[in-house]
C-alpha cells in the first residue's frame, strides 16, 4: 500500500477512535499545556518588557545619547562638542545624608540634581503637580525638593518640612511619584531626593575628589538613525580618547534591566523545561495506560492483517493530535501572559510590557512541548506494535515486552538530545544552560536507577509477619508496579525545590547571620582630604573600643587590557564584571592586611618606577591576566597605564576594604581624591550606633555613613523575594509532577482494581488493602524524599560553596519538610484513588477473568 494511503487510512481509524472523547488524557494534556504555558509565557513576557524599553528608549534613558563621568564635569571642549550635537541636560547623582533641620534625625539619600532642561522626553510626575520654577526655586535661601514616601516615612516629614543636605537647605514641596529616567540610573538602595543643580551646587557637596556622577543627555535632531548614534560615539571617541565617560544609546537605555530579564528569562524557560520533562513521564504513563486500554481494538487491527507500523501510525496520530490540542492550549495561556503581565509587573518594573503577540516565543513553546510528546511516546508505542495478537488477547498488557525495537528507542533518545540542544542553544549563557540540562538527564537516570532499586530492596527484603507490609512490598516490586513512574516524576520536582530552598537559606544565613558579625558596622565614603585627621580623632573620641580602617578611593574605568580596547576584549562572563563600568581604585605603599599574594612581590615602601598594580587573582584568572599584563584605566579623564605586579586572594565576603585593583602610590600623584574609611566594633548597640552616625552627620555633612546592618537588610529582603520568585517559578515543576503522579497511579488503577477483588474474595478486609496501599505509597514517597534530600543538598552545596564561594550547611527545617511534603502528596493522591478503586464490585471483574 502507498505511504500515502496508509497515513490517509490510520487517520481516519485514528479520528474514528477517538469519538469515544479524550478519558484517560487529562492528565496528558495538562503536563503539555503546563509546560508549553510556562515556557512560552515567560519568554513572551521577557519579549514584552523588551519591546518596552526599546519602544520607550529615549524615555528611558533621558534623551538619545547620554554621556556619563565619574568625580568630574567637562572640560570646555567636551561641552562645546556635546553643546553641538543637539539640546542638552546635565543630571548630577551622588549619596549623601539628608538630616532634620534641627539634626535630630538623618537618613542615607540618592540625590539627584536637575537642570532647567530635564527632562528631556517623558515628563517629571510629583504630587502635587507644579512647574519645575515652583518646585526647585531658591526662596529666601531655601531651595525646593521632592522625594518619595519612602524618605518622608522614615524621618516623618510631610510636605513643608525641611531638610538639610550638606550646607543647604531645603524644603520638600512635593512627592516624588516617577522619574521618566530613573531605570538608566541604575538600582539605589536609598531613597532618591530631587533637587535642582543650583541647591547641589549650593550644598558643597561637590569636592575635587568627591564620588558624584554627571550624566549629560542629549536630544538630536528629528530624524536621526541608529546609524548617526554609532557616527557621534565614534566621533566622541576619536576626538576625546581620553574622557572615560561612558555613553549609552536610545536602543540600549537600561543594559542592567535588559540583562537581568534575559537571565531570569532563561531561567525561567529551563524550570519551564524541567516541567514539560517531568510531564514527559505522564505522557509515557497515559500512552501506556491507554494502548493497555485498546489491547482488544489492535490485536483485531493485527487479526486482519494490519501491520504492525500501521497499528503504530495509528495510535502515533491520536497521540499526536492529543498533544496538539495540549500545545494550543498552552499556546493560547502564554499569549495572554504579557497582556496579564503589563498591569501586575507595574509595581515592580519601571518599563510598561509590550502586550501583543510574540510569535518566536511561541513557536519554541509549541516545538519543545511536540519534541517531549515524541521522545516520551515513541517507546510505548514502539513496544505495541511488536506485541503479537495472540499475546494482546492473553496478557493483561505490555509490560512483560520489554524494550521495543531498536530504531524506536534510537529515534526517542535522538529527539532527547536534539530537545537538550535546542534548550542550550536558545539560552544566552550556554554554559548554565548546559549544566542545567545535564544534571536534569543525570537526575532523570539516577531516579531511573533509584526506582531500580527501591523494587530490588523490596524484592530481597526478608518475609514479614504483617500481611498489610507484605502486601505492600509485593506492589513495590511486581511488574508493571507505580515505582519507577512515583519515583521518577515526584523526584525532579522535590530535588529542584530542595536545591533552590538550600541556596536561598544558606544565602538568608549568610546574610543576616555570618556577615553580620564579621563586616564592619559602618562605611564612610566621600571623606574629604583634608578632613581626615579630624574625622578619625571624632570617631576616636564617640567609639574609642573601634577599628577605624581608611584607605584613599577614586573612581576610573578600565579602558585597555594590554593595549587592545576592552570592547574587543572576549571576557568569560563571570569575570565581564570587571570591566564594565566604573570600578573604585586605590593605592597603597603596603599590601592590605585582608589579602594574601598568590602571585608576584609587592613594591617597595619608596616605589617611584613605571605604575605597578596589584589585581584580585580570581578575577585576574576569569579574565586571563598574567604577571607582567597592563592595565589601562581612566581616572579624572586622564589614562593610566600600569603593569601588574602580582595577584592577591580577596576575601570579599568579610565586606571590609577590598579592591579589584590597588596601585603603587606613584600612579596617582597628585590626583585629588576622597576617602572611604570602615569602623568595626561589635561592642556597639544600636543606640551607640545611632549617636555616632549623629554625630559624624552633624560635623561632617559631606560624608556618606552607610550602616551595614541597614543594607543586609535591604538585601535580605531582596533575596527573600528574588527567592520566593524563584521557587513560585520552580513550583511548576512541582505541579507537574504531582500531575503526573495522579496519571500514573489513574493509569494503575486497573490492575489494583482486579488484586483488590481477588483479594477480598480471598478473605482481605477494606482495612487491610487500605493499609497495604497506604503502606505502599508511604514507603515509596520515603526513598522519593530521601533521593531528592541526597540529590538537592549535592547541587546546592556545589552552588553555594564552588559557585558563590560561600559556607554551605545542610538545614534540616528543609529535610522535615520534604519527607513531609513527599509524603502528603503520594499517600494523598494514591488513597485517593485507592478508595474509588476498593469500591468496586466482584462480580463484574470475576467475570472478565
Amino acid at each position: 500500500m502507498p505511504l500515502s494511503r496508509t497515513l490517509k487510512l490510520a487517520v481516519r481509524f485514528s479520528l474514528r477512535e477517538m469519538r469515544g472523547g479524550l478519558s484517560g488524557f487529562l492528565i496528558f494534556l495538562a503536563c503539555i499545556a503546563l509546560g508549553v504555558a510556562a515556557i512560552g509565557g515567560v519568554n513572551s513576557v521577557a519579549q514584552a518588557i523588551t519591546a518596552g524599553v526599546a519602544n520607550q528608549g529615549q524615555t528611558l534613558l533621558g534623551g538619545d545619547l547620554r554621556f556619563q563621568l565619574n568625580q568630574r564635569d567637562t572640560t570646555p571642549a567636551e561641552r562645546g562638542f556635546l553643546n553641538g550635537l543637539g539640546a542638552i541636560s546635565h543630571n548630577a547623582s551622588m549619596r549623601s545624608m539628608a538630616r532634620l533641620e534641627d539634626g535630630s534625625d538623618q537618613a542615607l539619600v540618592e540625590a539627584k540634581a536637575v537642570d532647567d532642561a530635564y527632562p528631556l522626553y517623558g515628563a517629571l510626575a510629583t504630587e502635587p503637580a507644579m512647574p519645575r520654577e515652583a518646585l526647585f526655586a531658591e526662596r529666601s535661601g531655601v531651595f525646593g525638593a521632592a522625594a518619595p514616601d519612602l524618605l518622608f516615612d522614615r524621618l516623618k516629614l510631610k510636605l513643608g518640612d525641611r531638610v538639610k543636605l550638606g550646607g543647604a537647605t531645603f524644603e520638600l514641596r512635593a512627592r516624588l511619584v516617577s522619574e521618566p529616567d530613573a531605570v538608566s540610573d541604575g538600582f539605589g538602595f536609598a531613597p532618591r531626593l530631587l533637587v535642582s543643580t543650583e541647591g547641589l551646587s549650593a550644598s558643597g557637596l561637590v569636592q575635587p575628589g568627591s564620588l558624584v556622577e554627571n550624566a549629560y543627555k542629549i536630544r538630536l535632531p528629528a530624524g536621526a538613525s541608529e546609524a548617526d548614534l554609532k557616527a557621534i560615539q565614534d566621533q566622541a571617541a576619536k576626538a576625546f580618547p581620553e574622557a572615560g565617560w561612558s555613553v549609552r544609546t536610545r536602543s540600549n537605555a537600561a543594559p542592567a534591566l535588559s540583562s537581568n530579564i534575559e537571565r531570569f528569562s532563561q531561567f525561567l524557560t529551563l524550570v519551564g523545561l524541567t516541567a514539560l520533562v517531568v510531564g514527559g513521564v505522564g505522557v509515557a504513563n497515559a500512552v501506556r495506560a491507554y494502548l493497555d486500554g485498546k489491547r482488544g481494538v489492535i490485536a483485531t487491527f493485527k487479526s486482519l492483517g494490519a501491520s504492525g507500523g500501521f497499528v503504530f501510525t495509528v495510535y502515533l496520530v491520536q497521540i499526536l493530535l492529543i498533544a496538539g490540542l495540549g500545545i494550543v492550549a498552552g499556546l493560547i495561556l502564554g499569549a495572554l501572559m504579557p497582556f496579564a503581565a503589563s498591569a501586575a509587573l507595574q509595581s515592580v518594573i519601571p518599563v510598561p510590557a509590550e502586550g501583543g503577540f510574540y510569535p518566536g516565543a511561541l513557536a519554541m513553546a509549541a516545538l519543545f512541548g511536540l519534541l517531549v510528546t515524541l521522545a516520551f511516546a515513541l517507546l510505548p508505542l514502539g513496544r505495541a506494535r511488536d506485541v503479537p495478537a495472540t499475546a494482546l488477547f492473553r496478557e493483561m498488557g505490555f509490560e512483560s515486552r520489554g524494550f521495543p525495537r531498536l530504531p524506536y528507542v534510537a529515534a526517542a533518545v535522538g529527539i532527547a538530545l536534539f530537545l537538550a540542544a535546542l534548550a542550550i542553544l536558545f539560552s544566552g549563557d550556554r554554559r548554565i544552560a548546559s549544566i542545567f540540562v545535564g544534571a536534569t538527564l543525570f537526575a532523570f537516570l539516577v531516579l531511573r536507577l533509584v526506582g531500580a532499586l527501591v523494587q530490588w530492596a523490596a524484592s530481597k527484603s526478608p518475609r514479614v509477619r504483617s500481611v498489610a507490609l507484605r502486601l505492600a512490598l509485593g506492589n513495590i516490586h511486581r511488574p508493571g508496579a507505580l515505582t519507577p513512574s512515583v519515583v521518577l516524576s515526584l523526584g525532579l520536582g522535590l530535588t529542584l525545590l530542595v536545591t533552590l530552598a538550600l541556596i536561598d537559606g544558606n544565602l538568608r544565613r549568610q546574610i543576616s547571620g555570618s556577615l553580620p558579625e564579621r563586616a564592619p558596622n559602618f562605611f564612610f565614603v566621600d571623606i574629604q582630604s583634608s578632613d581626615v585627621d579630624a574625622f578619625s580623632a571624632l570617631i576616636g573620641r564617640q567609639a574609642p573600643k573601634g577599628t577605624l580602617a581608611k584607605v584613599p578611593m577614586l573612581r576610573g574605568r578600565v579602558m585597555a587590557l594590554n593595549g587592545v580596547d576592552v570592547g574587543k576584549v572576549s571576557v568569560p562572563a563571570e569575570g565581564a564584571w570587571v570591566l564594565r563600568g566604573d570600578r573604585g581604585l586605590t593605592y597603597d605603599a603596603k599590601m592590605p592586611a585582608n589579602a594574601t599574594l598568590t602571585q608576584g612581590t609587592w613594591w617597595p615602601d619608596n616605589y617611584s618606577g613605571e605604575p605597578l598594580v596589584s589585581f584580585s587573582a580570581e578575577e585576574g584568572r576569569q579574565i586571563g591576566l598574567k604577571l607582567g599584563d597592563t592595565v589601562t584605566v581612566n581616572v579624572l579623564g586622564r589614562n593610566v597605564t600600569a603593569r601588574i605586579a602580582n595577584f592577591r586572594q580577596v576575601e570579599w565576603e568579610t565586606m571590609g576594604i577590598n579592591f579589584v585593583m590597588v596601585f603603587s602610590p606613584n600612579t596617582f600623584a597628585g590626583a585629588p581624591h576622597g576617602w572611604l574609611a570602615t569602623l568595626t566594633d561589635k561592642d556597639a548597640t544600636t543606640a551607640d550606633d545611632a549617636r555616632l552616625l549623629n554625630a559624624v552627620t552633624r560635623a561632617f555633612p559631606s560624608v556618606t555613613t552607610v550602616r551595614v546592618k541597614d543594607a543586609l537588610d535591604i538585601v535580605n529582603r531582596l533575596v527573600g523575594q528574588l527567592g520566593t520568585a524563584i521557587r513560585a517559578a520552580a513550583g511548576v515543576a512541582l505541579v507537574a509532577s504531582v500531575l503526573v503522579l495522579a496519571g500514573a497511579l489513574a493509569a494503575g488503577n486497573r490492575a489494583r482494581i482486579h488484586d483488590a477483588v481477588v483479594l477480598k474474595t480471598l478473605g482481605a478486609t477494606r482495612s487491610t488493602l487500605i493499609t497495604a496501599f497506604s503502606l505502599e505509597y508511604v514507603l515509596i514517597g520515603l526513598a522519593t524524599a530521601v533521593f531528592a534530600l541526597a540529590a538537592g543538598g549535592v547541587a546546592a552545596w556545589f552552588v553555594v560553596a564552588h559557585i558563590m564561594t560561600l559556607p554551605s550547611h545542610f538545614m534540616p527545617e528543609v529535610a522535615v519538610a520534604t519527607i513531609l511534603f513527599a509524603l502528603v502528596i503520594t499517600v494523598g493522591i494514591g488513597l485517593a484513588g485507592t478508595w474509588r478503586v476498593l469500591g468496586h464490585k466482584a462480580a463484574p471483574v470475576l467475570r472478565n477473568l
